[in-house]
């Protein structure tokens, strides 16, 4: 139409004009390359913000043989753990100039198809693989992918892993409920097999050892699975382990959210914790401190933005950061949902048997 303006977006080369460079510079300063100087790198990022321009990710990566993105191999987006990881991750990439691409993998069916397709293939710089439990052919598939990978909360020897030692945090808290007396304590672990099950085999074995340790025989009664979502139910687990004929004193969640309905469970029944029965769980959820829950707290946060900086590090230099692990701290937080061990009651016939001794 007569007389309309038509505005196009700023290219490449206004940039270079209003900054008094030429586009290579440009094109140098915006895709972060050490070969600029401040002073002019200070221009050409206030030129290009001037006119709202941004280098395409895709006309970078032809240059540079890199996209500019981070792929997160998750097995869901529901637990509050992966949700915390993912909030540590994102803000350190973004400081790193990395833009992070989930792939969420819940299904067998989506499973089959990511390890078939491999679709981080060319769309990734590196592959975080966070708390997903692998089988040794799709780990071999992973290694197909050409590109670094880096595992979070999970320890793959050879590989470059953010992690914590599950199996001596579990100890641990299995030992500071021994210490307060109990020597009934059961453990309840997530039944579904949905690929969140990296850590279960590891705190259980804490669990074992530290009872081990103390002299306690293994009873498998103690050990029970629960579901998240479908499967063995934790009311029935609850109601197996307090018709136990010596029922336990304390329960070691293996998750926070586990020891959530777990309170709720035993509020129901009028099982008073923890004068009854001490509570442990493990993750240090944002509602343990509100619920009074005594946790193992892990920093699910700064695991993912540990997991973040490696990935920048095995990006640049994939030699030096290949087998580089870092293994961060579990506290112990107690709160009131623990305390020592009941005193131990009475069994049916214990009193007649005691009248009849004192007569």
């Amino acid at each position: 139409m007569a007389g309309e303006v038509v505005e196009k977006g700023a290219t490449l080369a206004d940039v270079a004009q209003r900054a008094g460079v030429s586009p290579s510079t440009v094109s140098r300063t915006l895709r972060g390359l050490s070969t600029v100087s401040p002073e002019t790198r200070a221009r050409v990022e206030e030129a290009a913000r001037e006119l709202s321009f941004a280098i395409s990710r895709s006309a970078s990566s032809l240059v540079t043989g890199r996209t500019g993105r981070v792929a997160v191999l998750v097995p869901n987006l529901d637990s509050w753990f992966l949700g915390a990881a993912l909030a540590g991750m994102a803000p350190a990439l973004n400081a790193a100039g990395l833009d992070m691409l989930i792939y969420s993998v819940t299904t067998a069916e989506q499973r089959a198809q990511f390890f078939d397709r491999l679709p981080a293939r060319r769309n990734a710089d590196a592959l975080l693989v966070v708390s997903f439990a692998l089988s040794p052919e799709e780990r071999a598939r992973l290694d197909d992918l050409g590109m670094p990978l880096v595992f979070v909360s999970q320890h793959e020897q050879g590989r470059a892993g953010v992690y914590v030692d599950d199996v001596e945090a579990a100890q641990r808290g299995t030992r500071y409920l021994l210490n307060l007396g109990h020597r009934r304590i059961a453990y309840l672990e997530p039944a579904d097999a949905s690929g969140f099950a990296w850590s279960s085999r590891a705190r259980l074995d804490g669990y074992r050892t530290a009872l081990a340790e103390a002299g306690i025989d293994q009873d498998d009664d103690l050990v029970r699975q629960v579901a998240h979502w479908q499967g063995p139910s934790l009311e029935a687990a609850v109601g197996r382990l307090l018709s136990l004929a010596e029922p336990p004193t304390a329960i070691f969640a293996e998750t926070d959210d586990i020891a959530f309905r777990l309170l709720t469970v035993l509020r129901g029944v009028n099982v008073p914790v923890p004068q009854r029965m001490s509570i442990l769980g493990f993750d240090g959820h944002a509602m343990a401190e509100p619920w009074d829950l005594s946790t193992m707290a892990q920093p699910a946060r700064r695991l993912g933005e540990a997991a973040a900086e490696l990935a920048h590090r095995v990006i640049h230099d994939p030699e030096a950061h290949r087998e580089r692990h870092v293994v961060l701290p579990v506290e112990l937080v107690p709160r009131g949902s623990t305390g020592p061990a009941p005193i131990p009651r009475p069994r049916p016939g214990d009193g007649e048997g005691v009248r009849e001794r004192r007569a």
